[in-house]
């Protein structure tokens, strides 16, 4: 029984000591924005198609669109 809890105990220490520290780092993340890491391979085209989908549906969708309060988004 004492060891089913020292297992743990060692595995949370272990992991404590790990270094805090991003995986990416700062001069790593221009290759991450880069367009061509985009899922999205035409973002105008989707953008107004979301837009379309929201008008149709009457909702706005979870989508993550960014726009202004007049609805001209």
């Amino acid at each position: 029984m004492r060891k089913l809890l020292l297992i743990p105990g060692v595995a949370l220490l272990a992991a404590a000591c790990a270094p805090i520290e991003p995986w990416v780092k700062p001069y790593e993340r221009e290759h991450l924005a880069d367009p061509i890491m985009s899922v999205d391979p035409d973002p105008v085209s989707s953008s107004y198609m979301d837009h379309v989908f929201e008008v149709r549906e009457g909702a706005k969708g979870a989508t993550g669109g960014s726009g202004g309060g007049c609805g001209c988004s």
